[in-house]
């Protein structure tokens, strides 16, 4: 039987591009590099306006433990400072290049004997985060502060379009596992899970059939939020992270495939953490794909070099990350970064767009919510800001995967007001 977790729910795949394999993405004449690509105080720029720069010259550090650095995904000459948006909206600062298109790099020196030390110093320096999305600094996850006895690597990419790690599994899939090894060893552990749905059969069998002792190969039941931290490891090792738990609670730390590869990268060739594989999909655009993209590309440059002949008009939403947990964008101004898992470019009938009706209480959203809340009575308690309440029926620990939402046949906006109840408590009952 397939490994699974309770309750959750099962959208259209829509897995137009997992046939497509990786291709690399031409860079534009102008970069603007986020220097807060990750979880955490965003780095310290160290270079200034008319530096010459090299793919891989460190142009931000990191400030602070809970921080990462950044470094120049082209070569080229600095052109200054400038605050842009960010998927969510929120202004930062980014380091604007002038690209050269010569691309001399200067890389870190590849690590020919490795040991727990100088991966740890390694992971850190070369600024690898969480790459399926959270960017949480890879180096402090793994400094846990409680025994662990288990590392899990998800696989899963349960969200509906995404495909680029799929593809990395299939096509990248030596250098994957060697950076589970890698991970393995500054942890200490002897035991690594890879949970990869059913419905990406290719890449399970792929890695069965070159994965080295300690690391199991797991098929998982294709279900939405397979991938979520405790719902992967639940479904991989049974064990149940308490509320307001982390996973080391439970002796376990959670990576993502992409950041396997990129751990890979930077240990066997000095590669620091400067260009990411993504899926570029939905019915907005003509050329669909997989492709590796170097961080700071602005996402108005990708949609005009992948509309093709489809209209501008048809494009009614566009993502950044998957269409459950990602974030619909109001303008083509953020950049691509180190979490940039895709870009859904969607139409009218992709979105579905219907305008909410009255709550049935039709008990749907509380069948698929995987932490068992009742969205439907947090999201009349947070319009009538009954802080108390809402503190009793538990928002805090929503892990935002809107399965509430999509279930949800009055399209009652069920997530957006369970991120407003989490607010409300964190700032003390005001709006």
């Amino acid at each position: 039987m397939l490994r699974t977790f309770k309750r959750g729910t099962h959208p259209p795949e829509s897995k137009f591009t997992e046939n497509l394999p990786l291709e690399d993405f031409d860079a534009p004449q102008i970069l603007a590099i986020s220097l807060s690509q990750h979880i955490g105080a965003p780095a310290k720029p160290i270079v200034k306006e008319g530096d010459l720069v090299k793919v891989g010259t460190k142009i931000g550090e990191a400030n602070g433990f809970v921080s990462a650095n950044v470094y120049s995904s082209v070569s080229g000459i600095v052109k200054g400072f400038k605050k842009l948006p960010n998927a969510t909206g929120a202004k930062v600062m980014h380091v604007e290049i002038e690209n050269d298109f010569k691309y001399d790099a200067v890389l870190l020196p590849a690590i020919t004997e490795p040991t727990k030390e100088n991966l740890y110093e390694r992971i850190r320096e070369a600024g690898i985060v969480g790459m399926g999305g959270a960017t949480f600094p890879t180096h402090v996850k793994l400094s846990p502060s409680k025994p662990v006895d288990t590392l899990v690597i998800n696989g899963a990419e349960c969200e509906p379009y995404i495909t680029c790690d799929y593809r990395l599994m299939l096509e990248r899939g030596e250098e994957v596992l060697k950076g589970v090894g890698y991970l393995k060893t500054v942890l200490g552990v002897e035991k690594a899970f890879v949970g990869i749905e059913n419905n990406k059969k290719k890449a399970i069998e792929y890695l069965k059939s070159i994965a080295p002792e300690g690391i199991e190969i797991v098929a998982l039941k294709a279900k939405y939020p397979q991938g979520a931290e405790k719902q992967l490891i639940y479904s991989l090792t049974r064990r149940i992270v308490p509320t307001g738990a982390l996973p080391m609670d439970v002796g376990v730390v959670v990576a993502n495939v992409h950041t396997a590869y990129s751990v890979c990268r930077a240990v066997d060739k000095g590669e620091p953490c400067y260009m990411r594989a993504m899926t570029l999909s939905g019915d907005g655009i003509e050329k669909k794909g997989n492709y590796f993209v170097r961080n700071g590309i602005s996402f108005e440059y990708i949609y005009n070099q992948v509309i093709g002949s489809v209209p501008v008009e048809k494009t009614r939403k566009v993502i950044s990350g998957g269409p459950m947990m990602g974030f619909s964008v109001s303008n083509l101004l953020p950049v691509t970064t180190k979490g940039t898992s895709s870009l859904l470019f969607l139409t009218e009938k992709q979105v579905n767009v219907s305008k909410p009706t009255q709550c049935i209480n039709c008990g749907r959203c509380v069948r698929g919510c995987p932490m068992n809340l009742n969205p439907s009575r947090i999201e009349p308690m947070v319009i009538e800001s009954h802080t108390e309440k809402l503190k009793t029926m538990n928002p805090m620990s929503c892990i935002e995967c809107g399965v509430c939402s999509y279930n949800c046949p009055a399209k009652r906006p069920l997530l957006s007001a369970i991120r407003l109840a989490k607010k409300i408590i964190k700032e003390g009952g005001e709006k």
